[in-house]
């Protein structure tokens, strides 16, 4: 059974993930960068190979992170779908839910774009 306090969990935590995504997109850019600024100036291989390694686990993250997403808004259509059939429409909850699920699939819709 579907409560409004589900739906403002489910709410909650595809916002916390939304962040997260792009934490570790900025993680990777920043990265990326210090490596090609490590790889400019001749650093020390090792130093070099352990830094790819550090944007290589950045780069693992996205793919993750899009994965529980895509389940975490699966999640919070289900749970609106539900609320829906017992007719509790109207709320606070359900146009931040509806204005996350919005913000969420332009999200998906940029990245496959």
């Amino acid at each position: 059974m579907a409560t409004i306090r589900n739906l403002k969990i489910k709410t909650s935590t595809c916002k916390r993930i939304v962040k997260e995504l792009h934490s570790y997109e900025k993680e990777v850019e920043r990265e990326a960068a210090k490596t090609a600024d490590m790889k400019e100036k001749g650093a020390d291989p090792y130093d070099l190979k352990q830094q790819e390694n550090v944007l290589a686990e950045s780069r693992m993250m996205i793919p993750d992170c899009r994965k529980r997403l895509e389940a975490s808004l699966a999640d919070l259509k289900g749970t609106l779908a539900e609320l829906d059939e017992t007719n509790e429409k109207e709320g606070p909850e359900f146009e931040d839910a509806r204005s996350t699920m919005t913000e969420v699939e332009k999200l998906f819709q940029t990245a496959e774009a």
